[in-house]
């Protein structure tokens, strides 16, 4: 009986620790093989220009580049391409960025070795994989209306404390327009004021504040 080809995997994370530790585990499979590995999202499409790879296992935060756009500069160039997000993340935003940029599935750190790989074998035999937990809250993001380019910029600088007068000038538009987009923002965010809405761009990972 002839032997299958191992599943090859690129690993994509800027902890060098942590990419080592993962290649050791996922190669103690006998159906897994890693084939190259980068720290760096710009890296990550011309290594998998040159090694092709069945899978990519991708981190969100990644120096330059980040993680989905990453991903979707690779399946741009590759639209097979079948890319795992694993992050210490899961916020709701992220995870709806995530899987809208073309992941197949999205795990967090901590994912038991066997749930690991057995998402990987999943992903290679052409499924989705996402955990209930996950697949709702992703549900209910979808549901809420996307917010236009003037009203995340508005809500990064109410997140970071500027006042009406504050965002009116850094924008360079009025104060009555500053507050029609933050009317706009309540409904769309389901909050009542300013505070609910900081900290609600903050919990779901729309606003990130480094």
């Amino acid at each position: 009986m002839k032997k299958k080809n191992p599943i090859r995997l690129m690993l994509v994370d800027d902890h060098p620790a942590f990419r080592k530790g993962l290649a050791a585990l996922l190669t103690s499979e006998p159906d897994l093989q890693v084939v190259a590995e980068t720290g760096d999202g710009n890296e990550a499409i011309g290594l998998f220009r040159q090694n092709t790879p069945d899978i990519v296992l991708m981190d969100l935060r990644l120096p330059g580049m980040g993680g989905v756009e990453a991903t979707i500069a690779i399946r741009k160039e590759f639209p097979e391409a079948r890319v795992i997000v694993l992050t210490t993340f899961d916020l709701d935003e992220d995870i709806f960025r995530a899987m809208d940029s073309g992941a197949k599935s999205y795990l967090l750190k901590d994912t038991p070795e066997d749930e690991l790989a057995e998402t990987i074998r999943a992903v290679y035999a052409g499924r989705e994989k996402l955990s209930p937990k996950l697949a709702e809250r992703l549900a209910l993001r979808q549901k809420r209306p996307e917010l236009s380019q003037r009203e995340m910029e508005v809500l990064r600088l109410l997140v970071r404390g500027r006042s009406n007068k504050e965002i009116a000038s850094t924008l360079f538009i009025t104060e009555d327009t500053v507050k029609a987009h933050l009317k706009t923002l309540f409904v769309k965010l389901d909050v009542q004021d300013r505070t609910d809405a900081a900290i609600t761009a903050i919990r779901q990972g729309i606003v990130h504040l480094n």
